[in-house]
């Protein structure tokens, strides 16, 4: 008996396959609210093909397959009225995968629940589709159009019109929600990390060395975690050519002189995201660090870089408002300006 019991439960899932899923199961599965699907079936003729007694809606595979189509062209910032004409005008090229004809529980079918829509404004739409995507917390789709912004634009533009701006709006309905959305902020800042680290490789310094210069190093002060805007400012080097050495997040003094004796960079940039981390004598201290032979001594020129360094200025360093600024004057050290963005 125990041996039919598989066959059994596969017999099971395809009559239900073929009744359909209910819309809770269907909307936990997309991540989008019940009311979102009614609103789809009302508005743009995306309903189920099939209704069991009572009118209650019944989503067969197809229905499933055309919904994930439509979730997939808003997740990109496809306004929904376009999406909805797109999906209906290509229904007939749409088929199920076998990850769609089952229900929600289907490994790799499940999506988290919608918590919401960011307060974002007036932006770029690849702004809004993340937005979308981070909110149902799909990491696949947030991953992909991380990757394909950098691929398309360049750092630059993905990082100050795409990846900060939905950064701010998380934060903003953080602030306003009691502490809600907080899992959005890790998932989304995570998977920009990578998508900066992707955009990396490593850079030798044969190109510095034939100009006499060293390369630029990056550091969080002492204390500092808050590295995602340092990541991207590597990321933009990296892109321009730039020899560069990224240290990360809170590294310690004593670290960071031995490094900047060890490599003789050309400029070493402090990032500071609280006026509680800038530490002033740190940035000094970096100022006056030699290296080389008697008579013939090198040290870097010193860039501060973050909000935590703000109305604090020290003769002589440098302190770039935003990322455009900072690779123009780092990429500068070592010839002419080049363009920092792609459109």
């Amino acid at each position: 008996m125990g041996e039919n019991q598989p066959a059994q439960r596969r017999e099971t899932a395809a009559r239900s396959d073929e009744a359909g899923v209910t819309t809770g199961s269907l909307a936990r599965r997309l991540g989008v609210s019940p009311t979102t699907l009614r609103s789809w079936d009302r508005r743009y003729g995306l309903g189920p093909a099939v209704r069991s007694a009572g009118r209650h809606r019944r989503w067969t595979p197809r229905d499933v397959a055309m919904l994930e189509e439509m979730c997939r062209l808003t997740s990109a910032g496809v306004p929904p009225a376009e999406a909805a004409r797109t999906v209906r005008e290509g229904e007939g090229r749409i088929r199920p995968g076998p990850e769609r004809a089952g229900g929600g529980d289907q490994p790799g079918g499940h999506r988290s629940q919608a918590a919401g829509a960011l307060p974002l404004g007036d932006v770029r739409q690849e702004c809004r589709g993340l937005a979308r995507a981070a909110v149902r917390l799909d990491a696949p789709v947030v991953g992909d159009q991380l990757a394909s912004l950098v691929a398309r634009h360049g750092v630059v533009l993905a990082w100050d019109e795409v990846m900060v701006p939905t950064l701010h709006a998380v934060g903003r309905k953080w602030e306003s929600s009691g502490d809600r959305y907080v899992e959005v902020e890790h998932l989304l800042s995570w998977h920009i990390s990578r998508a900066l680290h992707r955009a990396t490789e490593p850079v030798g310094l044969a190109g510095a060395s034939a100009a006499g210069a060293g390369p630029v190093v990056l550091a969080c002060v002492p204390g500092e975690q808050h590295s995602l805007a340092l990541e991207a400012l590597h990321a933009g080097l990296v892109e321009l050519g730039v020899p560069t050495r990224m240290f990360g997040a809170a590294v310690p003094t004593e670290a960071l002189t031995a490094a900047v004796r060890r490599l003789g960079p050309s400029a070493v940039l402090l990032w500071a995201q609280t006026r509680s981390t800038a530490d002033l004598p740190l940035a000094r201290h970096v100022a006056g660090t030699q290296w080389g032979v008697k008579g013939a001594r090198g040290h870097p020129a010193v860039l501060l870089g973050g909000p935590g360094w703000a109305g604090r200025p020290v003769r002589g360093m440098l302190r770039p408002p935003g990322l455009r600024d900072a690779l123009g004057t780092l990429s500068s050290l070592y010839g002419p300006p080049v363009p920092v963005a792609r459109s």
